[in-house]
């Protein structure tokens, strides 16, 4: 119900509204799957269930977080890594709401597409910012769309503080690194790659490796176990530093 619902309101409302209003409208549809058997880390909601959606994901129908998403926010919260400024690509809405009206912070949201709700669009290659300025840089399935990752990642190594984190996620697999910038139409990368608009598929120990080779001295591989009441799924993060 929740997809079909989903394409009646694209095909009535323009985006930006559905954006701009995405709370009030999700609380209409979520009004019944109020509940205490699982719990939003992202709105602290509880609810019945989250809801599955296509790719095997699963959304909270109140604030439309993604499992990694939760997972995510909850790591910044029980890390108290939300500090100083902090640099935020392609953001969730549901993080985006929260960070962005988050006073204690200087949040600087971007997205190179414009596809996100974002204040800047900076090019992840070439970001326009001092050296050693952020304390946090949050880069989650930004990089397999980048061809030239090594200079993105030297520019996150470069703005980010001697103290800072940078926390990075990609889709991943077993081996090594697979990359072939031969391919270049949509239809070429879904089938080299799992989407049209990536450029590569990186493995764990691929990432920490060219992390490593392009500044960062520390990268850290953590791998967390699923858990049923938060929605997180199991998934892999790589926390970089200096």
């Amino acid at each position: 119900m929740y997809q079909a619902l989903k394409k009646v309101a694209l095909s009535v409302f323009p985006k930006k509204i559905l954006f701009e209003n995405e709370v009030f409208f999700r609380s209409l549809f979520a009004f019944h799957l109020h509940g205490k058997t699982h719990e939003c880390s992202v709105c602290s909601r509880g609810l019945k269930k989250f809801i599955p959606i296509p790719d095997g994901d699963l959304l909270c129908p109140f604030c439309g977080s993604r499992s990694r998403t939760r997972r995510l926010y909850w790591f910044l919260i029980e890390n108290k890594l939300i500090r100083g400024k902090v640099l935020h690509f392609s953001p969730s809405r549901s993080v985006y709401r929260l960070l962005k009206k988050n006073t204690e912070i200087q949040y600087f949201s971007t997205d190179f597409e414009n596809e996100f709700l974002a204040d800047y669009r900076y090019d992840i290659t070439q970001i326009p910012l001092k050296n050693d300025f952020f304390h946090l840089i949050i880069c989650y399935h930004i990089l397999e769309h980048i061809e030239n990752d090594k200079t993105a990642m030297e520019e996150l190594h470069r703005v980010l503080k001697p103290d800072g984190v940078c926390i990075i996620q990609t889709p991943f697999k077993d081996g090594n690194i697979y990359e072939d910038f031969s391919k270049k139409t949509p239809e070429e990368r879904l089938k080299a790659f799992g989407q049209e608009d990536h450029v590569r598929i990186y493995s764990v120990d691929g990432l920490q490796h060219r992390l490593k080779e392009n500044g960062f001295q520390n990268v850290e591989i953590k791998t967390f176990p699923a858990n049923e009441r938060f929605g997180f799924m199991e998934e892999t993060v790589l926390i970089a530093k200096k």
